[in-house]
């Protein structure tokens, strides 16, 4: 029989993990998984995801089979990143909606996808990018970002993070550092951006500056400076990023989060086991492990098997697994009862908000382009 320690170090370790998994219903394999691990989260992508109430009952199915409060994510941004648009409807991205220059559609944006999010049962959405919109990205982010101006960018930012709050949905800033001067998609490969620090400083982390009282949660990109490192690694496993800069010099106390493990941006650096390791010794307190169902197992018993031989690292662990836990026992979201089983009425009316405010979006946009005063 597993000793008292070794169920406890299990549980503080599930509590680190906030990772997906296959198929639309909880199966057998499922309920092991998540009995097992009982994750700090899961996330849902569009494998994941038929109709409104089957993402309802398939949440919080695992959620019970979980037995812990658990961050119920998504990512829904609008545009091309909008888990949901085949549920309930697509959304308007990011760059539409900034183009209207207006914050009470900032901030309805923020609520609409904090609505659909909260009426299909999840807490937690990954948004907004806060990734400046400089050419280099545009192929990459494409409609995913506000402006090349870092005080739009927070304008916009700040007003969508209040919509959310109004939906009592968690938000997430992303990606820090930043991806604004990346030019190679970090789900494929490493981007190396050569930027100093003063542009850095001035640029891309000024949003972060500005809001990082707001955030609950920010997510560390694979993506390396050198300029500011001094080395290729990837933020997401660097202390100078995660403990030196973000939360020393910047402030921030919320959830730090790596993004997906398994992206070819921090394989490209490191094994889904050393990538699991290092991102909490630089600093996270969770990660994300959203493709494979090998990778989170792969990352959960290596953090297992590091705790149970190194007590320095044990004590890591428990000190993080106890933020996380923090966090929930406060959050008023996830102390939420879950909203009714979503019916074909709410879905009905979530899609007509929707193409509502599409409409809203496109004709306050072209009310406020320049030829418009013509």
């Amino acid at each position: 029989m597993p000793s008292k320690f070794a169920l406890e170090l299990r549980r503080q370790v599930g509590q680190l993990l906030i990772h997906g998994f296959d198929g639309t219903e909880l199966t057998a394999r499922l309920r092991s998984m998540l009995g097992t691990i009982s994750p700090g989260g899961i996330i849902l992508f569009k494998r994941n995801l038929v109709e409104a109430a089957q993402v309802h009952d398939l949440l919080h199915a695992a959620e019970r089979c979980a037995g812990t409060p658990m961050f119920l994510c998504a990512d829904v941004e609008g545009g091309s990143v909008d888990r949901l648009r085949d549920v309930i409807a697509p959304i308007p991205s990011v760059a539409e909606v900034a183009a209207s220059d207006s914050t009470r559609l900032f901030r309805k944006h923020g609520r609409l996808i904090g609505d659909e999010m909260r009426a299909l049962g999840f807490n937690t959405g990954f948004a907004p990018c806060l990734d400046l919109r400089f050419e280099a990205s545009k192929n990459v982010l494409g409609s995913r970002t506000a402006s090349d101006n870092p005080k739009q960018t927070i304008r916009f930012a700040r007003d969508f993070l209040r919509g959310l709050h109004d939906a009592e949905v968690l938000g997430c800033g992303k990606h820090f550092p930043g991806l604004g001067e990346a030019s190679l998609d970090s789900h494929d490969g490493l981007p190396v951006v050569e930027k100093s620090w003063k542009g850095m400083w001035n640029e891309d982390l000024l949003p972060y500056r500005e809001l990082h009282k707001s955030f609950p949660f920010i997510m560390v990109a694979h993506v390396a400076y050198p300029g500011v490192t001094r080395d290729k690694a990837p933020a997401s496993l660097s202390k100078k990023w995660i403990s030196d800069i973000l939360r020393k010099k910047i402030g921030y106390r919320g959830l730090v989060l790596s993004d997906d493990l398994d992206m070819g941006g921090v394989l490209a650096a490191a094994s889904i086991e050393d990538a699991a390791i290092q991102t909490l010794l630089a600093g996270s307190e969770m990660m994300l492990v959203c493709q494979k169902e090998e990778s989170v197992w792969r990352a959960y018993e290596t953090l297992y098997k590091r705790a149970e031989v190194d007590r320095k690292f044990a004590r890591l662990v428990a000190e993080r697994a106890a933020r996380v836990l923090a966090y929930k026992n406060k959050s008023r979201e996830l102390k939420l009862r879950p909203a009714p089983r979503p019916t074909q009425k709410t879905v009905d009316k979530l899609r007509c908000r929707v193409w509502e405010f599409t409409e809203e979006v496109r004709m306050t946009a072209m009310a406020s382009a320049p030829e418009a005063s013509l």
